[in-house]
């Protein structure tokens, strides 16, 4: 159990997680689908005048397809001798360790939090994603709903053994180049703990609803199209469809990722004047877009900033 709270942790974040994390049954290890399209790359140069960095982001489950990277994010990579990323979900005791306080402590349930008509609503959709209700039942709500979430993306065909992230890390390791993190497993871990019991409510109220009309599921395929397409504006819509369609969601996403960016940008302004390495940032997808993403913000800093 404390590996899967780990995964989901992971994927909250953007992040995938690693091989050795349990499965979720019933989906394919190994799905197919068509070559990402001919276009711009969804990663950017960032210059100072000392140095310059790579930023790219990423999407937290993928397909077997997206594999080999776009030319330009390859060489990026290969020119960079220093990969960040939000938390190096290979390390699996910080992972493990920071996955506790996502779980509800036995006698304690899932479904004695929920009203008796939310927790048939979840155990539907549990039942549909192939997920045990007892698992679902010993998480605190807001990891149920991420769990859910999570499934979906899998049963369109996107695992976490596919994600970008992952793959980078593991590429970096092979290389024997330093992984450095923008915040680690404990600080999100914190994040994710933070949520009053009302909005860990409201947000698994909310992805089932999702679920239930097919939000979900158009919001994975919007969200990989601009992604692939390089697309932060199309990625940004996505999102706010999501938001203007369920209720609490502009709130969570607040939280989860525009609250973030400021230290985050003081990160990446770090690494810029470091003359001697060259970084390459990689974080999800959603953080580069729109006036309060890291890409305009680090352009508010002075910095030149251009899409590969």
């Amino acid at each position: 159990m404390a590996r899967l709270a780990a995964a989901l942790l992971a994927f909250l974040f953007a992040v995938p997680a690693a091989a050795q994390f349990a499965p979720i049954p019933g989906i394919d290890p190994a799905p197919k689908t068509a070559a990402a399209p001919a276009g711009k790359s969804y990663l950017w140069e960032v210059s100072s005048l000392t140095n310059r960095i790579y930023l790219y982001g990423t999407v937290h489950a993928g397909k077997a397809s997206f594999y080999p990277l776009p030319p330009a994010v390859d060489k990026a990579f290969a020119e960079s001798k220093v990969l960040v990323v939000e938390a190096d979900i290979t390390d699996a005791a910080a992972m493990a360790r920071s996955s506790g306080t996502l779980m509800l402590t036995p006698p304690d349930s899932l479904e004695k939090r929920l009203p008796k008509g939310a927790w048939e609503r979840l155990r539907a959709q549990a039942k549909r994603l192939g997920l045990p209700e007892g698992q679902v039942n010993q998480m605190k709500p807001f990891m149920a709903a991420t769990l859910l979430a999570f499934s979906e993306w899998g049963r369109l065909g996107y695992t976490p053994i596919h994600g970008v992230d992952l793959n980078l890390i593991r590429r970096a390791k092979e290389r024997a180049i330093p992984v450095l993190e923008l915040e680690g497993a404990a600080a999100q871990a914190a994040l994710v703990d933070s949520l009053t019991d009302d909005e860990a409510l409201a947000a698994l109220d909310g992805t089932l609803a999702a679920l239930e009309s097919g939000l979900t599921a158009e919001q994975v395929t919007g969200m990989v199209n601009a992604w692939q397409a390089g697309d932060p504006a199309l990625l940004l819509e996505v999102a706010r469809k999501y938001n203007d369609n369920v209720p609490g969601a502009a709130r969570i996403e607040e939280k989860f990722i525009w609250s973030r960016h400021e230290a985050m940008v003081q990160r990446i302004a770090g690494f810029l004047g470091d003359t001697r390495q060259r970084h390459f940032v990689a974080v999800g997808a959603l953080h580069m877009a729109g006036p309060r993403g890291l890409v305009e913000m680090l352009k508010a800093r002075g910095f030149l900033v251009r899409q590969l």
